[in-house]
């Protein structure tokens, strides 16, 4: 294990994925979102489309475990539950594409996605439309299908919420809750299809000690910083890493 870990630094690009994930933490533990919008335009630059997931899953797994305990006592369970049944097929089908694909395509089409994504939730748009049963299904199962093959399924379920007249708080949980059962069938689908490495593994494991401390400075920064304040800066940095990552500057 000691020489895996040694020669996971020795790779190219290592350092600028551990300074990534401790920003895209910092983003996290704040808003609740905005992990794979960043760390997927840059780690798509060093790793082939699965390990880019893969990591991501170990990563986001545990690293949020400190926000857990206040959002399992805030979430909205039956409205949740219905994202996350959703969320089943639209992963394994997401997870499938991500096989078929190639690394080059990869990422343009993460960055554009991250692009498109920014320019929504920029843009101020938001559903203001009624709330019924099968809704939440559907944006469970459009977001489980984009983070399945490109690990950015949050932007379906933020739009879904942000123009919704829920307190902060609950809407914050429901998104953290609902990314862990996200995290949870896409382990499955990811073990179910051989694609589970101890590189990874053990590449997922250290980015997740830097992306803790992002994640438990952004959550205490929830509580004594306005939104209004943070978001335009998460906005700023969710565009470099878009646009670091396009393949135009290799």
């Amino acid at each position: 294990m000691p020489d895996l870990i040694l020669d996971l630094w020795a790779q190219p690009g290592v350092p600028w994925l551990v300074l990534t994930v401790f920003v895209a933490g910092i983003v996290r533990g704040f808003t609740g979102f905005g992990t794979a919008l960043i760390y997927v335009p840059i780690a798509s630059i060093f790793l082939p489309p699965t390990v880019v997931i893969f990591t991501l899953i170990v990563m986001d797994f545990i690293g949020p475990l400190p926000l857990y305990p206040e959002a399992l006592r805030r979430w909205n369970k039956a409205e949740v539950m219905r994202m996350v049944a959703g969320s089943v097929v639209g992963v394994t089908l997401g997870i499938w594409l991500l096989t078929k694909m190639d690394p080059y395509v990869f990422r343009w089409v993460a960055s554009g996605l991250v692009i498109v994504a920014l320019i929504t939730l920029a843009s101020g748009w938001r559903y203001h439309g009624e709330i019924g049963p099968r809704l939440p299904v559907a944006v469970g199962g459009v977001s489980g299908f984009f983070g399945g093959f490109s690990g950015i399924g949050g932007p379906p379920v933020i739009l879904f919420y942000l123009g919704g007249q829920g307190r902060p708080e609950t809407i914050r949980a429901n998104i953290l809750i609902f990314f862990l059962f996200g995290e949870i069938i896409s382990v499955t689908n990811f073990a179910l299809r051989g694609l589970m490495t101890w590189q990874g593994f053990t590449l997922g494991l250290t980015l997740m000690f830097p992306y803790l401390l992002g994640n438990i400075l952004g959550g205490q920064g929830f509580k004594r910083v306005g939104e209004a304040t943070f978001r335009p800066v998460a906005f700023v940095i969710i565009a470099a890493a878009a646009i670091i990552g396009l393949p135009l500057f290799d």
